[in-house]
């Protein structure tokens, strides 16, 4: 099926979000994304359509260019959306496979681009007489990849398309947009990145650490604790794809979110420095439950507790810095007040609080998530938070002024909805609240930025496609006076 327009939109908001100074120049398309009726992902809407284009940078520091021969032009490989494509940046990889041979597992995105562009260019295209084409624009979002150091991959051109291809230095980038961007990136080109690894934590704050085996000279880090992952192979597309297949291959286990996180820079036998891609996801399942194949055991530590273990400090310090932005939740009594021990089957289920902020139009507010956050990255979702030492209420309202800078009084908060939710039969069981302000003061801004790129209010009956789903469920319950709903509980 087509890209959707809610996919393109948020592809585009997140980029605004980094360049807010682009969005006068970016009208046109933001202006398109808001006409119904059309499908700007199809190259026969000549009010303007999308391309994709993949900007590779080699081990030297170059940029891959083409010779496109119908325009004559040297440029960025790239082209038109094809309903086939998955997401744009499919589209991208699909178009450089396609022009110039280099398949997809041949490069990697560029740490922090993943999901967003590195340029987005609109520019006029001449019509052609021959095609039937009338003049029209171009809304191209270029993404940036780095190619594998190790990869031999040869060229095989698209020949009636392409006339040949050109390596040129970031400062020979024939788009000047782009090339400002290029040369804005670090100067340096680091180790090529051909192992990843996954740092696994819960909502209790412990990390999952996987005790290897003690085989001196057969593997790397023997008898010590560290986390699982491996090396890049050649049926493996990205790094993510990697380290997917080894937490499957390995514990038979799969995560629903990963996020790049940052890169890990271990010293192999040989005192040379291995880069290693570290992918962080939430996780609240038992590890005596999975399918080892390697090595000797798995267990959750809390970052207190890596002292006591043999374990590499690089491993260390990145659980320690990433506990350091993701602080545990601090509900429930302190151990000294705990009760006598659950009857086996139950289990404490977390609360979490949910604003639904309703404006006299009947629109509701949502905000779309940070692109890097643990938690549905780039989805659009209601305010929300977990509870801590204080009550739901008073939860809500602490939200809503740290988030998004909105004041409410108690007596304006009431409960409209109640969904208690569970993600995979591991995870821990969720009660969602739902509370209506029916005053507040204030209007929505981004206080946390890192957590939340952008607040905008939303009509119920044409919600974006990219929201939470439970979410999605609570508002149409709401719409509907019903106060209770489950979801994700197996039938």
């Amino acid at each position: 099926m087509p890209l959707s327009h809610d996919h393109i939109r948020t592809t585009v908001e997140t980029y605004l979000a980094r360049h807010p100074h682009e969005l006068e120049q970016l009208g046109v398309f933001l202006d398109a994304l808001d006409r119904t009726g059309e499908d700007i992902s199809s190259r026969s809407t000549f009010t303007g359509h999308v391309t994709c284009g993949a900007i590779v940078i080699d081990h030297l520091g170059r940029v891959l260019h083409v010779l496109h021969l119908a325009s004559g032009k040297v440029l960025a490989p790239g082209g038109h959306a094809e309903p086939t494509d998955e997401a744009l940046t499919a589209a991208a990889l699909r178009e450089l496979h396609e022009e110039t041979g280099i398949p997809p597992w041949a490069v990697t995105p560029w740490p922090g681009y993943e999901t967003v562009p590195l340029d987005i260019d609109v520019h006029d295209i001449d019509a052609h007489a021959g095609k039937g084409e009338p003049g029209h624009q171009h809304f191209d979002l270029r993404f940036l990849f780095r190619l594998h150091a190790t990869a031999e991959v040869p060229v095989v051109l698209q020949e009636d398309e392409v006339g040949g291809i050109e390596w040129r230095p970031m400062d020979q980038v024939t788009s000047p947009t782009l090339r400002e961007k290029l040369l804005k990136l670090p100067l340096q080109v680091d180790p090529e990145t051909a192992n990843a690894s996954a740092l696994i934590y819960n909502d209790r704050g412990e990390y999952l650490l996987h005790l290897r085996d003690h085989f001196p000279g057969q593997i790397w880090e023997p008898g010590m604790w560290s986390l699982l992952g491996g090396g890049r192979e050649s049926q493996d597309a990205t790094l993510e794809h990697t380290v997917r297949r080894e937490l499957h291959e390995e514990a038979g286990l799969d995560i629903a979110d990963l996020t790049p996180f940052g890169i890990e820079h271990a010293t192999d036998d040989a005192d040379a420095t291995v880069p290693i891609a570290i992918y962080a996801g939430r996780w609240n399942g038992d590890p005596r439950d999975l399918r080892l194949t390697e090595g000797v055991m798995l267990a959750w530590f809390t970052p207190d507790n890596l002292h006591r273990l043999r374990i590499a400090d690089t491993t260390s310090d990145l659980v320690r810095r990433h506990a350091a932005g993701h602080p545990a939740p601090q509900s429930g009594p302190e151990p000294e007040e705990e009760g006598p021990a659950s009857p086996h089957g139950t289990v404490p289920n977390i609360i979490g609080v949910h604003l639904y902020l309703e404006r006299p139009d009947g629109t509701v507010l949502l905000g779309l998530r940070h692109p890097d956050s643990a938690f549905a990255p780039s989805t659009w979702h209601v305010l929300a938070g977990h509870c801590e030492q204080e009550n739901a209420i008073d939860c809500l309202i602490r939200e809503a002024e740290e988030e998004a800078g909105l004041r409410i009084e108690r007596k304006d908060v009431e409960l409209v909805h109640v969904v208690h939710h569970i993600g995979k039969p591991r995870n821990p069981p969720r009660l969602g609240l739902f509370f209506r302000a029916r005053a507040w003061s204030g209007e929505p801004e981004l206080r946390e930025p890192d957590k939340c790129t952008q607040w905008k209010f939303w009509d119920p009956t044409a919600l974006p496609d990219d929201l939470v789903p439970y979410t999605r469920l609570a508002i149409a319950k709401i719409q509907n006076g019903e106060l209770y709903s489950e979801t994700g509980w197996p039938a």
